[in-house]
């Protein structure tokens, strides 16, 4: 705790002081958000968060969330005063090109920031996320008399991230899950940009999180250091107890606390206070120093750099002592945290692979994705798995991983084999889902996978984003994929869905044909440490195409062709006309349409005309390639089908010729009758590959 003779008033104001002065010389962002919550952060972060600001990445640090990211001054000017690498130069180019502090908090742009915020309601979903890592982590690696994983997760959040419907479903898993170290601090300031909220958000809040299970302690005083710190002690005492929950401080605020002229009104919340505004708010609250400048004994009642070391040091002592009596654990601990996989992985992977390639099962992508699961679970313990009630559909669940329990106490519960439970049923709820694998990614420890069908991306759209932006390793498993999952219709049939995800940058899109595609798939997605996966699996069964020899061996960079995205599944086949004979097209095609371009290249050799067929899992992968590479697949001079049963505009990009696609919506029937309908028939793609070629 703080022992400066520095008041806690003074702590507070600097960092109004450098919330308003940062926001005035860029003439953006929102100054009343950190002004308003600012002795709500001397409590916690002059008290009681545990953090080294030497050492951003320490592993056990206390992690902080700023769930209303619009406030981001609030955090940039914590993290400048208590001794990040963040200097004052940064503060004076908020909001400017290149800086370290952009307009909403951005992880691995500025050191301290735990999570991508601004999208409001997803930081709260994150920390949710970040605290049952913590959790697992602590149930699977601590040991008696050797605690190792024991951190608090902190936010701040206001009314806005109230307001989204994904904080119903992140927190009301956090209280099913008993995350007693999750500590939520409720800006409850009664302002949004379109003014006092009481005319449009009446929810009694502290009764619904306690219907969620929560502890709520309050309403208090905002701007009173010493309740808000009494409130956080308190919810710390509830998380040491056996039957702990998590905890919600609501803290009664003023937005724009110490302007004069505007605070708790709506023109503190998103536009600078302007020059005279400020020079009154400066006065208002006895700040008399220039803009940016802090004295040096406030500087000095904020550093945290001593402390911090001192925890650090303390921790790193322990884990010395614990890595002694238990060796492979620490090891096993250091590797995961580190997001490194197995030394074996590779050869595993390989081994799966030549596996599935010589059993030449005609199965749905979607259970070849379990097939590589059971493999992939059983050598990965990291692999978190889940479902968004659709466990049977995904088929995410395996034989080694457990549906996740929590007992009386709230710990996670082993199955009769003694193992922890390592898959979640996150209920309907799949931007909750999506957002609470994004905390787990980032807390480190565990790789994320969650399944829901494809169609319901749109419900986990801006996580899928946010998981691109931040560069996590998050695996998506999106199953019934097209017009194939047949009865129920338009509403579950996706058809803009795959088109509209390999828009988004940094995210991978893979369409697999087959088993071995698919392993391919997932081996390529985790081992992307900086970006997102989303695998598009089929319901109904797929043939498997049998690989040419160069499509499974690995080549000189060591990437087999299925892993570049797309290969040449096959050339023309000696059927009417010599082997040698070249090929006049290229039919491309996605996942259960493999199988028809193969069928149409068929019915084309028996009338003389010789086709290749490309297979482009991962157009996204594909597109990375080295030029010289994507024109040898797809030669530049040969004419282009493209096969897909989804949106045609995506695939006009790669100069094709003719596009068998579905620009409307479904139907509800059987698969087999939707696709003759639509004309995802090997006839048709033929009939389209000889108008091309002038010979219908």
């Amino acid at each position: 705790m703080t022992t400066s003779r520095v008041s806690p008033a003074a702590m507070a104001n600097a960092i109004r002081a450098l919330a308003m002065d940062a926001v005035q010389q860029a003439n953006s962002g929102h100054p009343g958000a950190p002004m308003g919550m600012a002795e709500m952060a001397v409590a916690l972060w002059g008290r009681h968060l545990k953090h080294n600001p030497a050492n951003p990445a320490w592993a056990d640090r206390d992690r902080f969330v700023l769930s209303n990211g619009h406030g981001s001054m609030l955090i940039y000017a914590l993290l400048h005063l208590t001794g990040y690498d963040l200097a004052v130069e940064e503060l004076k180019a908020f909001r400017q090109l290149h800086s370290k502090t952009p307009g909403h908090p951005e992880v691995g742009i500025t050191p301290g920031v735990e999570t991508t915020s601004g999208p409001l309601g997803q930081g709260i979903a994150n920390a949710v996320g970040m605290a049952l890592a913590e959790k697992l982590l602590a149930a699977e690696f601590n040991r008696p008399g050797h605690t190792i994983v024991d951190h608090y997760t902190y936010v701040f959040l206001g009314d806005g991230c109230m307001m989204e419907g994904i904080s119903h479903e992140a927190c009301a898993l956090a209280g099913a899950w008993r995350l007693s170290k999750l500590i939520a601090l409720y800006d409850d300031n009664g302002i949004s940009i379109d003014g006092q909220v009481q005319p449009w958000f009446v929810d009694d809040t502290p009764a619904r999180f306690r219907a969620y299970g929560w502890q709520v302690i309050g309403p208090v005083d905002g701007h009173d250091v010493e309740a808000v710190d009494a409130a956080i002690a308190a919810a710390k005492a509830q998380g040491a107890r056996a039957d702990g929950r998590p905890t919600l401080i609501v803290c009664r605020t003023r937005i724009g606390q110490g302007s004069p002229n505007r605070a708790g009104t709506a023109k503190a919340h998103g536009e600078p206070l302007g020059a005279e505004e400020v020079q009154r708010t400066r006065e208002a609250i006895g700040w008399p120093h220039p803009p940016f400048e802090v004295p040096a004994d406030i500087r000095a009642a904020w550093d945290a750099r001593p402390a911090g070391a001192r925890a650090e040091s303390d921790w790193a002592q322990r884990f010395a002592v614990y890595r002694q009596a238990h060796p492979a654990l620490a090891a096993e601990l250091e590797r995961r945290l580190r997001g490194e996989l197995p030394a074996d992985f590779h050869q595993r992977m390989v081994d799966l692979i030549v596996g599935l390639h010589g059993q030449a099962q005609t199965v749905a992508s979607r259970k070849a994705s379990q097939l590589a699961l059971e493999a992939l679970t059983a050598a990965l313990p990291e692999l978190l798995g889940g479902s968004a009630d659709l466990t049977g559909s995904n088929l995410t669940q395996t034989a080694a991983t457990p549906a996740l329990r929590f007992g009386a106490d709230g710990q996670p519960v082993a199955d009769e084999q003694g193992r922890l439970g390592r898959h979640i049923n996150y209920g309907v709820r799949e931007f909750g889902m999506a957002a609470v694998m994004n905390g787990i990614a980032l807390h480190g420890g565990y790789i994320p996978y969650g399944g829901t069908f494809l169609t319901f991306s749109d419900y986990s759209r801006n996580a899928i984003r946010m998981a691109a932006l931040m560069k996590q390793r998050v695996i998506h498993v999106f199953t019934h994929d097209s017009i194939g999952l047949g009865e129920d219709g338009p509403t579950h049939q996706p058809v803009e869905h795959a088109a509209s995800l390999r828009l988004i940058p940094n995210l991978d899109v893979w369409r697999p044909a087959d088993t071995a595609e698919t392993a391919v798939a997932w081996g390529v997605a985790l081992q992307q440490r900086e970006r997102p996966t989303a695998l598009l699996l089929s319901r109904q069964n797929l043939p498997y195409a049998a690989k040419p020899t160069s499509a499974l061996a690995p080549d000189a960079s060591g990437l087999d062709a299925i892993a570049r995205g797309g290969y040449i599944l096959a050339e023309p086949v000696a059927v009417g006309f010599k082997p040698t004979k070249k090929a006049k097209a290229v039919i491309v095609a996605t996942g259960s349409e493999v199988a028809l371009a193969l069928q149409a290249q068929r019915l084309l050799a028996a009338e003389g005309i010789p086709v290749r067929v490309v297979s482009l899992p991962s157009t996204t992968v594909f597109d990375r390639q080295p030029l010289d590479y994507r024109l040898t697949v797809l030669p530049p001079k040969l004419p282009r089908i493209a096969v897909e049963a989804g949106c045609s505009d995506f695939w006009w990009k790669y100069g094709c010729a003719a596009v068998v696609g579905l620009d409307r919506f479904g139907e509800s029937a059987p698969a087999g009758q939707l696709f003759d309908l639509f004309g995802f028939t090997a006839d048709n793609v033929a009939a389209t590959v000889r108008a091309v070629l002038g010979r219908s």
